[in-house]
This record gives structure tokens, sequence and C-alpha cells, in this order.
């Protein structure tokens, strides 16, 4: 059976603003590697017929500088609000078993850290966005709106190859603090976008 939802993303790593590693994975990273939270609040949608609208999804991933060197850390956070049934239907997808947008960086990953249920807290309010895992995940971000630009339109990446879509809001951390599954890591880049994904 199939799958689809969408929701909102948000991303902060150790880059410097704007991450390299977005513009292009064969970039290297600011420091000899590229850590990272990718923040998923899926907001409707279901997998293989179970609905999962609500529930959130943050994938942590520590990489090398040249991120399409593969061997990435990964590890997955599924809101602790979900049923057993939803974080199954979820884990699949985030593996990549299920295909679609997950499944075209599976060749990258190496080690996987495991899933923690935890909860995860959204809150969207105009350009800034925070995520809060426990004691685990605390960043909140405001997108970049260019000086100059009186329309308060905030800088856009177009045009790049990123699992939450092609064109990403460019944001900068205002606090990220990440410490999970023996990552640890200070960030300082961001991304926000509107996602929607199916397989």
């Amino acid at each position: 059976m199939a799958w689809t939802f969408e929701g909102s993303y948000v991303e902060s790593c150790s880059c410097n603003t704007p991450c390299p590693c977005t513009a292009s994975l064969s970039l290297g990273a600011d420091l000899d590697y590229c850590r990272a939270v990718l923040c998923f609040n899926i907001k409707s949608g279901d997998v293989e017929g179970v609905d999962v609208g609500g529930v959130g999804v943050v994938m942590i991933a520590d990489s090398p500088k040249v991120m399409t060197d593969g061997n990435w850390k990964v590890g997955l956070w599924i809101d602790e609000s979900a049923s057993d049934e939803q974080a199954d239907g979820l884990g699949k997808v985030f593996s990549g078993s299920l295909g679609g947008p997950p499944a075209a960086l599976s060749p990258l990953l190496g080690e996987f850290l495991g899933v923690e249920r935890a909860p995860i807290k959204f809150n969207e309010n105009g350009l800034t966005h925070a995520v809060k895992i426990g004691d685990a995940v605390d960043i909140e971000i405001e997108d970049v709106v260019p000086f100059g630009v009186e329309t308060g339109e905030p800088a856009k990446l177009v045009g790049v190859f990123h699992p939450a879509g092609s064109t990403l809001t460019i944001a900068n951390a205002k606090h990220a603090n990440v410490d999970g599954f023996g990552i640890k890591y200070e960030g300082h880049s961001a991304f926000s976008t509107d996602f929607s994904w199916a397989g």
C-alpha cells in the first residue's frame, strides 16, 4: 500500500549560515563533520492506511565533512503521543524501506542508532520556528530576510537535492542545542520549508 503525508520542516546543523552541504552534498562542511537535526511536523497523511497526522518525527545525523562519503550515523525520535501502529509505519517510511524521499538517502547511511519515543513540541510563528525534545533538542531558528527586501520575503535556496524538497528557506539559529544518540553539537545554520512526501 502507498503512503503520503505533508507538513512543515525545520532543520539546524553545525555549519555556519548557510550550510554548504545543503547547497550540494559534495561540498565540504565548515567543520570536519556535519551534524544536523531534521524535524518533520506531519500535519496530515497516512502510512498504509494508518492516519499519522499530528505526529512529529525528528532525525539526527552525524556525517563526514563531505556528506557523499557516506557512513552517516542516524537516530530517530518519534513523538511519544504516537500509537504503536503509527510509530511502526513512520519507522518504515524514515528507514527508506517504503520508498519515497527517505530512500534516496539510504546509500549514504552507515550506522543506525535506533528509535526513541519522546515528547516532541513544535512552535511556529511567522519567521520563527522552534522544536524541543525533552532535554535532547532545543532549537529556535529565524528565517533570514535579506537587507533591503521590503516585502519581508525570506531568502531561499532553490534547486537543491534534499529530502524535504528542492526549495528551502534560509534561516539562522537563535539557539540550537542538541545532545542525543551520542551526537552533541551547537547549531548555527538552519532551514525551514513546507514538505509533501509520497511513496
